[in-house]
């Protein structure tokens, strides 16, 4: 099996409670993993907030057993939990398995650029709680014959599809960036570190833990990179 050398004991717990969440939603979700050099991108979409989640995740060093150059393959989020050895700083990549649909398209490597008008921090966590808020209340006031999936998805979509301030990031991007554990505080995190960028026809919150991209809606497969 194929050795990931983690940076140090932090990246390998960041890594796995990553993967934890993602299972979270979806017990049998897979994630693709992107690597050269010392730089690991693993990519998961928790199917209920229809978004791509990115957690970059520094490595001390390549692969071992001949795998030297690149790394570019679909797993089992939950069979690379079971690899992951924190104290020990590695995790071994499973055997690949066929990939969902949205493995095939990825954000851009390149071509970001700061999209102006995202909140600070605090304010972005603010509006996601206050979003949980609005579905709950909305939701007791429904009777019973008439708290249906169909009207729950109705109203989960309406708030969820909200933009943010003067941007167009749907706030569901902030709320998986919230349930994912990455808009939690940072020590040491400076302004710049939190972000919203676009690429085309990508749109990516960025923060210090990872990244949330959602693709706009109304633009078919245009600047869409398919990998």
């Amino acid at each position: 099996m194929t050795v990931l050398h983690l940076a140090d004991e932090g990246e390998a717990a960041d890594l796995a409670a990553f993967l934890s969440r993602l299972l979270h939603y979806d017990r049998s979700a897979a994630v693709r993993l992107q690597a050269a050099g010392t730089a690991l991108a693993v990519f998961g979409r928790p199917p209920s907030f229809e978004v791509l989640a990115v957690r970059a995740v520094r490595l001390a060093k390549p692969y071992e057993n001949g795998l030297d150059v690149t790394l570019d393959v679909t797993v089992s989020a939950g069979e690379l939990l079971e690899s992951v050895d924190e104290p020990g700083a590695t995790a071994g990549v499973p055997g690949a398995v066929t990939g969902p649909p949205w493995a095939g398209v990825l954000p851009p490597r390149g071509g970001w650029r700061a999209e102006p008008g995202l909140p600070a921090p605090d304010a972005l966590r603010a509006l996601v709680a206050a979003a949980v808020a609005e579905f709950r209340a909305r939701t007791r006031e429904l009777p019973p014959e008439g708290r249906t999936r169909a009207e729950l998805d109705r109203i989960g979509k309406e708030i969820w599809s909200r933009t943010v301030g003067e941007t167009r990031l749907p706030v569901r991007a902030v709320h998986a960036a919230q349930s994912l554990g990455f808009l939690r505080p940072a020590r040491g995190a400076r302004e710049e570190d939190l972000a919203l960028l676009s690429s085309g026809a990508w749109l990516r919150l960025r923060t210090p833990y990872g990244s949330i991209a959602v693709r706009r809606a109304g633009l078919g497969a245009l600047d869409v990179s398919v990998r």
